[in-house]
């Protein structure tokens, strides 16, 4: 009996905890739709960029892309199909100072190997996409076959190994017809609320099943202490 009254109390707070994850979601969510909704930020001449206010904010950038310094973000997948994600550091025009450019993904057996020279884009080119903060490190390079791999964008590494200042986010490019088929570029990941509301509902039909089998074994118990 203890131990199902025990166990409802547990279920029943998860439940709640779910609630507050999607309070938080939702809360989250409507900064990010904001952000995605004000006017497109132009980062020309690399001046002072606040990665704060530009997260999420779609932003578009002039410049040529510093291929010798591909970066090749391994453990990626797109639709079950496992590849890397390709980013490379645009050299802003008028600037000394480079902005990352997550281009896109690009198939791999082994979702770690891939040629990044192969899908070179030459010249000037104009990025637009959303902004992104970049994180703390954690990029743990690898070397596989002579190139160099990474977990994930690592600015800590980068502004040791690039022989130019970055700028504090990176640009992940949107889909647009005029760009190659690959690096494939991905679409905004979706707003939503995700499955908090189902857990709730889960933790909560748990906590009533623990309190209708607690009530069950109290009921059996005054019947057999009542007799025949």
């Amino acid at each position: 009996m203890a131990l199902c009254l025990a166990a409802a109390a547990g279920f029943a707070r998860l439940g709640v905890w779910q609630l507050h994850r999607l309070d938080e979601r939702r809360a989250a969510n409507r900064v990010t739709l904001a952000a995605r909704a004000a006017p497109t930020v132009d980062l020309a001449g690399g001046g002072a960029v606040s990665a704060d206010s530009l997260e999420e904010r779609r932003v578009t950038a002039r410049g040529q892309y510093d291929h010798a310094h591909d970066l090749v973000l391994r453990g990626g997948a797109h639709q079950g199909v496992p590849g890397v994600y390709l980013a490379t550091p645009l050299r802003l025009a008028g600037s000394d100072t480079a902005v990352l450019v997550e281009r896109g993904f690009v198939p791999a057996p082994d979702a770690v190997t891939a040629d990044a020279g192969t899908f070179a884009e030459p010249g000037e080119v104009v990025v637009t996409g959303l902004a992104r903060r970049l994180g703390p490190g954690g990029g743990n390079p690898m070397l596989r076959e002579g190139r160099t791999t990474w977990a994930r964008l690592d600015p800590d590494a980068l502004h040791d190994s690039l022989p130019y200042p970055i700028l504090s986010i990176s640009i992940r490019q949107t889909p647009d017809p005029s760009l190659p088929s690959f690096p494939r570029r991905l679409e905004p990941l979706p707003i939503d609320d995700g499955s908090h509301l189902n857990y709730a509902i889960q933790w909560f039909l748990f906590a009533t099943l623990a309190l209708a089998f607690a009530f069950l074994v109290i009921g059996r118990r005054e019947k057999s202490r009542r007799g025949p």
